[in-house]
């Protein structure tokens, strides 16, 4: 039998259905017919009877067709007007939260409780109490730790075309420390308080202060480089340079602050090996000018909101016992003969490791590390089980033939040391560091 069919695309598949069949008598040949429906003709002729539907019920129901149509067009402009604007509304979020920490969005007027998975955007309002401390990151890198007591305004937060991002925060009350981040040029990061408004360049940080109540208020610089204005006043600051003022009075009045102290020992991220509890920490740090006395303060946290010491001394030392193994952070102030206390130095953490017996050796071999902008890749061997820490983090995974593999979090610029301790069952301890620098 001989057939002869009309086919479309193989890869199309087309629907094929018979229209017709004839036969000749007498011919021998059998002649089917065939026609082909196409995808795209179905398609087209669904679409032919929606819009036949449509344009009925225009005619039979005018009114609820037009407020459906009208609804339909405001939501394409809408979309359409977000795709081609030139700026795009950025989030923050919450990287640390400890104790009490609300939050009211722009477009509500209750609080609610601060979580991780809060996205701040233009207008939220982020409140801590006496018990609460947070730590907020902008989408150009700022961060923000807002200190207990404190009331913040996100006042912009938006990113353009060409992503020049801009980021402006308002302190209402209390205490804030902020950093900025490398950013594309023509980015703005700003703090504002009380009237006046503090433009940070790239890796600078400052500290603001605001008492309404009391109408004191001080932006202080303590890296880098910020603008401040205040009607047409324009104040720029260096490192520890500060505004005192008052909203009433001018004008700016800069000062130099007093300079905190530099910390000598424990040096960061160094591992102190301690047999058991009541060993001696020894606490060393530098004099500066005008410091009458200083205050040290150790903390579980790099955030200080659960400090376990808080000292006052007229030296630059002090020995402390008692301390249970793992890591720790301490800062110190410095005090001046007016009571004025210097910012925070830099705080250095440290870590207590229990000392294992002299007699148990333990292998620990370092290959050269990898840096991978401002993360270091550390990559070693030591014995199978045995525990590794770089810095105080212990290594998530430890192959059975001792070998480990490591990526610390982003390094700041300059140099930074990196020691990695092994430790095994038999009390067996090695560490080793290595030092690295940030370009």
């Amino acid at each position: 039998m001989n057939v002869i069919l009309s086919l479309t695309n193989r890869a199309m598949q087309p629907l094929l259905t018979s229209q017709q069949s004839r036969r000749k008598k007498g011919g021998g040949l059998d002649f089917i017919s065939w026609t082909t429906i196409r995808y795209r003709s179905v398609v087209v002729l669904v679409i032919t009877i929606l819009l036949l539907g449509a344009v009925t019920l225009a005619f039979i129901f005018p009114e609820p067709a037009k407020a459906a149509w009208n609804a339909v067009s405001k939501r394409i402009a809408s979309r359409a007007a977000k795709i081609g604007s030139s700026s795009t509304l950025s989030q923050a979020h919450f990287t640390y939260i400890d104790g009490s920490v609300k939050v009211k969005k722009a477009n509500s007027n209750s609080w609610i409780t601060a979580n991780y998975d809060t996205a701040l955007e233009k207008g939220d309002v982020v409140q801590t109490t006496t018990e609460g401390m947070a730590k907020i990151v902008f989408t150009d890198g700022t961060n923000y730790t807002v200190k207990q007591d404190s009331l913040i305004v996100v006042e912009e937060n938006s990113t353009n075309k060409d992503q020049q991002t801009n980021v402006a925060v308002q302190v209402s009350t209390g205490t804030v420390d902020l950093s900025t981040a490398t950013f594309t040029q023509g980015s703005r990061s700003e703090v504002r308080v009380a009237g006046a408004s503090a433009s940070l360049a790239p890796e600078s940080s400052a500290s603001v202060r605001t008492d309404p109540g009391k109408d004191e208020h001080e932006i202080l610089l303590k890296r880098g480089s910020a603008s401040v204005t205040r009607g047409g006043e324009i104040v720029k600051l260096a490192d520890f340079e500060k505004v005192n003022f008052k909203t009433d009075k001018k004008p700016l009045e800069r000062a130099k602050a007093v300079l905190p102290p530099f910390l000598v020992s424990p040096s960061n991220m160094s591992p102190i090996f301690m047999g058991g509890y009541g060993g001696n920490v020894q606490f060393a740090w530098t004099s500066v000018a005008r410091g009458k006395s200083y205050r040290l303060r150790l903390s579980r946290n790099p955030y200080f909101s659960d400090v376990i010491l808080d000292k006052t001394l007229d030296n630059t030392n002090i020995s402390v016992t008692g301390l249970a193994q793992g890591a720790y952070y301490w800062e110190v102030q410095a005090v001046d003969e007016n009571g004025k206390q210097s910012v925070e130095s830099e705080k250095n953490r440290f870590t207590i490791v229990p000392k294992g017996s002299s007699k148990v050796t333990l292998a620990l071999d370092l290959k050269e590390f990898a840096q991978h902008g401002h993360v270091v890749e550390v990559i070693g061997n030591t014995e199978a089980g045995a525990r590794v820490m770089v810095n105080g983090q212990e290594v998530p995974m430890v192959g059975s033939d001792g070998s480990f593999h490591y990526f610390t979090p982003p390094l700041p610029q300059g140099e930074s040391v990196i020691t990695v301790t092994a430790q095994n069952s038999r009390g067996g301890v090695n560490t080793k560091q290595h030092t690295v620098v940030i370009q």
